[in-house]
């Protein structure tokens, strides 16, 4: 069966995690991504290594579908195998520091020059102004795109998110550019540069913290269970912050992920009630309400609470599922690799791979009815510099040997 993007040549001159995770899932979609790399590698082949001289899970997890090149741009036959390279894509991506492949002798006017239909998106840090040389790394982003500021309890210090809103994140929105800068270039034939950056990537994804920034203007913030309002949104915990009011609430035996997420509706309070042994709050003026209940959040779920912590969190979750009442348990990574729904919706996927054996990754979240995604293993360094140099580009096969022994590829 054909893939939505059959025929699209990606080169892939990313790194870490921000721009391999685009181009995976570009990959996923059925693109052919090559992806460019130094000599030494990609870093994050060595970086967490589990097993010593094999390529760590941080590469092998996010560089699934791809063809690995080598190839040393700082050599003039270097700049002539990227040159040719760029002739033949359609879409090139890079995440380097700002102005590095400009110090490649690659500005975007150059790279135009030589393919005027090519896709070229940059992922950075930042946009132009005061932070674009500063350094981004994915809790910088989480910092500077207004994250960390809304994360956590009101009395403790900022937190970062265990999802990576900063790499994958900027990963995904760069997805979203690339796609739709293919569908112009249908009605252009003009290739156009596509730039990201994570801090913007991050807010994209704060916005309703910036709507509630703007809300405070009028008042409190009657959803939030924080007693005392600045001029600032807040950390307010694991309130939802949203129309209806919700908490992570304790259940038994008490270990650190032995709680359900409960989400109040107004039609739920009523037989919530019922289950936690207090009937009576379900007709009581000081309860029956969303507007009675809004000033004492902390304490209606603490009344949950004392419902929950006498149950296991399964147990929890099909008491007030049977009611339909929103809820999810916490689900722990262990938890998550196991879960049979997930392998059964290839979310959690077990990937062959020729030096580790196999390993687990995450499968795509894009489910397309007419390109269904077959995940294979990310490619060895430089496994198909003879594929893509010698059966693509022409180079013979003595060529590649001294590119090799030189020090090009």
């Amino acid at each position: 069966m054909a893939k939505a993007l059959e025929g699209i040549r990606v080169l892939d001159m990313t790194h870490v995690q921000s721009g391999p995770s685009a181009t995976q899932l570009l990959a996923w979609l059925g693109a052919d991504v090559i992806k460019v790399e130094a000599p030494t590698g990609d870093i994050t082949r060595k970086q967490l290594r589990d097993l010593p001289d094999v390529d760590s899970l941080y590469f092998t997890m996010l560089n699934c579908n791809k063809r690995s090149i080598t190839l040393n741009t700082k050599t003039e036959r270097g700049k002539e195998l990227l040159t040719e390279l760029i002739r033949r894509s359609d879409v090139m991506v890079e995440n380097f520091g700002p102005g590095a492949v400009d110090r490649m002798g690659f500005p975007w006017e150059r790279i135009r020059e030589i393919n005027p239909k090519i896709v070229y998106a940059s992922i950075k840090g930042f946009g132009e102004g005061p932070y674009t040389n500063f350094k981004a790394y994915e809790v910088v982003a989480q910092a500077m795109g207004g994250s960390m500021a809304t994360t956590g309890f009101e009395d403790g210090p900022p937190l970062a998110t265990g999802a990576q809103i900063g790499d994958s994140g900027t990963g995904i929105h760069a997805v979203a550019g690339i796609l739709a800068a293919l569908f112009q270039r249908e009605n252009t034939g003009q290739g156009q540069r596509v730039n990201v950056a994570m801090q913007h990537a991050v807010l994209n994804l704060c916005r309703v913290k910036l709507r509630d920034q703007q809300r405070l203007a009028h008042g409190p913030l009657a959803e939030y269970p924080n007693e005392d309002f600045g001029n600032e949104v807040p950390r307010s915990g694991n309130a939802s912050g949203g129309g209806q009011p919700g908490w992570a609430v304790r259940c038994a035996p008490g270990g650190p992920n032995d709680y359900v997420y409960v989400i109040v509706q107004p039609v739920g309070w009523q037989p919530l009630s019922e289950l936690i042994g207090r009937p009576e709050l379900a007709d009581d003026p000081e309860w029956a309400s969303p507007a009675a209940r809004l000033p004492k959040l902390g304490k209606m779920f603490q009344l949950i609470e004392e419902w929950t912590s006498t149950l296991p969190k399964w147990n929890v979750l099909e008491k007030l599922n049977a009611h339909n009442i929103p809820c999810g348990p916490i689900l722990s990574t262990k938890e998550i690799i196991e879960d049979a729904s997930l392998v059964a919706n290839d979310m959690v996927v077990e990937v062959p791979h020729p030096q580790r054996g196999s390993f687990t990754t995450v499968g795509s979240p894009l489910k397309l009815s007419d390109s269904p995604v077959h995940i294979t293993s990310s490619p060895l360094l430089g496994e198909h510099n003879e594929e893509v140099f010698v059966g693509e580009l022409g180079l013979d096969g003595e060529e590649l040997a001294v590119l090799r022994t030189g020090g090009v590829i």
